[in-house]
């Protein structure tokens, strides 16, 4: 669809003189009569309805939970009541109208896609169902509330759903810390109407408002090393326990792409990424992410969260260039912060605020190396009239040459423990620190095999520095999981017994970031364990 399409189709902005209301719509009557009582009724009912979803067993199995649903409520039915009575003057009505916008409802059905297909797989998801449902709630009330402080009418419509499915999609809050829930919620709808600038002649919102929420509180929880209060990390590492979550993002990811146009940013964004971490790899000899070439959180970013069409380029050169950064920026930024020793699933929420901020320049850019090809290589060169489709079908050629090299889903040489040994022995670049990460996420998942080889590290000093304490400790919880090496070596501090993994630890080593192999045959995961480089396996 060309821009000047758009821009005919597009509904008036909301910060526009709206049209006069009529039938259902007009429910708060008509401009210059009292607050309506049916008008009122709307964020009445939203408060009422928060309050309702606190008494699901869900909220009430924890008080601080339920005491956040309460003081949202109570902040929202204050605002309401201290609203009315300002505007309780004939000439200050307040209403709404329904508007059901395309890009709304279709971004919101994939998300929800996304949730229900996730979820099958790992079950916080379908717990925080009811969380996922007042947030919605709070919303609605929110913004029709922070609308009517500024002005007398409300767009009602699908515009809240991307927003919080987006931002549930990356990070969520711990039940004890859900209060901050809200609050980030809250700061993206604030940023949404009050950080604007003018572009094509309308006042617009600069930040993808769940982007600018999600950017501005990982910034806090890094700095205040906080992390471990949110589900950051979990939600980050568990999208690979849904099968083929590649193959899947991928397909529900055409949808976006066909509707809004956004191919050019998404693809642009993996082919980046892709290519700068093949390079990495062929130089280095290891991947430059752990077990895969682009990380499964990562390219669901760049399908729904990097892509929203109100916040991005409109011109495709510009959407290229915008999706180029969009992969440059998360390949900087994984480095920077593993270097730092910060948690790296941030990588691909901090460069998104950025990137909205940058689209003006980004315009510029794009139009003036335009000007400089001619108008007749430009159009030749994006092929407007059905240009979308074209680029479609390279994207398709892409992800199937992606798959074929086995970049997206199935078995990547970063998921063998073996190969990030042998790696750690030839001291390849971060070998040794991503060995250590391994083993530690694989020990708390007790595997005991995994928690003597760290006790054996700490204590021997050769790839860690040593800690003869952090060895003991690391001994004992592989002795408590009757890892018999552990328990020698917990008992006689001089010496470094090691032992093959037991088929209940390679059930959680060959797992592939994907679900435990609690019903694999022990025959078929001797077999597996050989082909992941474990010799001791390939014996008869």
């Amino acid at each position: 669809m060309s821009a000047a399409r758009r821009r005919r189709s597009r509904p008036p902005h909301r910060h526009e003189p709206p049209p006069a209301p009529s039938g259902p719509a007009a429910a708060a009557g008509p401009a210059g009569a009292t607050p309506s009582l049916r008008a009122w009724a709307v964020p009445l009912g939203l408060t009422l309805g928060l309050l309702a979803v606190s008494l699901a067993p869900r909220v009430q199995s924890n008080a601080v939970l339920t005491g956040s649903f309460w003081a949202a409520a109570a902040a929202l039915g204050a605002w309401q009541a201290v609203l009315y009575l300002r505007l309780r003057t004939p000439s200050a009505g307040r209403s709404f109208r329904v508007v059901a916008r395309p890009q709304h409802y279709l971004q919101a059905a994939v998300q929800m896609a996304v949730f229900l297909y996730w979820g099958y797989f790992w079950r916080p998801v379908y717990d925080h169902a009811w969380l996922l449902i007042a947030q919605l709630v709070f919303a609605y009330a929110f913004d029709l509330l922070l609308s009517w402080s500024r002005r007398d009418h409300y767009v009602l419509g699908f515009g809240p759903f991307p927003i919080i499915f987006s931002t549930n999609l990356f990070l969520w809050f711990r039940d004890d810390w859900f209060y901050l829930q809200f609050v980030m919620l809250a700061a993206g709808f604030l940023g949404k109407e009050f950080v604007r600038r003018r572009r094509e002649g309308r006042s617009a919102h600069i930040f993808n408002p769940s982007a600018f929420s999600l950017g501005l509180f990982s910034l806090i929880l890094l700095a205040t090393g906080t992390t471990d209060l949110t589900w950051g990390q979990d939600i980050a590492s568990t999208l690979t326990l849904a099968p083929r979550i590649y193959l899947f993002l991928f397909a529900i990811g055409l949808v976006v792409m066909y509707a809004f146009s956004i191919t050019l940013v998404a693809g642009s964004a993996a082919i980046v990424l892709f290519g700068s971490s093949a390079l990495y790899s062929a130089i280095a000899g290891v991947p430059y992410f752990i077990d895969s070439e682009i990380p499964s959180a990562v390219f669901l970013g760049l399908h729904l969260l990097v892509t929203d069409p109100s916040t991005s380029p409109r011109t495709p050169p510009g959407k290229a260039l915008f999706g180029a950064l969009y992969g440059l920026g998360v390949f900087a930024l994984y480095a920077l912060l593993g270097t730092a020793g910060l948690p790296t699933f941030y990588d691909k929420l901090l460069c998104v605020p950025l990137l909205n901020l940058s689209v003006p320049w980004i315009d510029r850019l794009a139009a003036a190396a335009g000007a400089r090809r001619g108008p007749a290589r430009r159009a030749g060169a994006w092929a407007p009239a059905g240009g979308n489709l074209l680029h479609m079908a390279v994207w398709v050629l892409f992800f199937a040459a992606m798959s074929a090299a086995g970049a997206t889903d199935g078995r990547h040489r970063g998921d063998s423990v073996p190969f990030w040994e042998r790696t750690c022995a030839d001291d390849r670049p971060q070998a040794c620190a991503r060995l250590i990460r391994i083993e530690t996420n694989y020990c708390g998942d007790n595997a005991g095999w995994a928690c003597n080889e760290l006790g054996r590290h700490y204590r021997e000093g050769s790839v860690v520095p040593a800690d003869a304490e952090r060895a003991l400790e690391y001994f004992s919880q592989a002795c408590e999981l009757r890892f018999q090496a552990g328990c020698v070596n917990l008992l006689d501090r001089t010496s470094l017994v090691r032992a093959d993994p037991r088929p209940l630890d390679l059930r959680l080593l060959l797992r592939e970031a994907g679900p435990n192999l609690l019903d694999m045959p022990e025959p078929a995961l001797r077999a597996r364990a050989c082909e992941h480089g474990w010799s001791f396996a390939c014996q008869p």
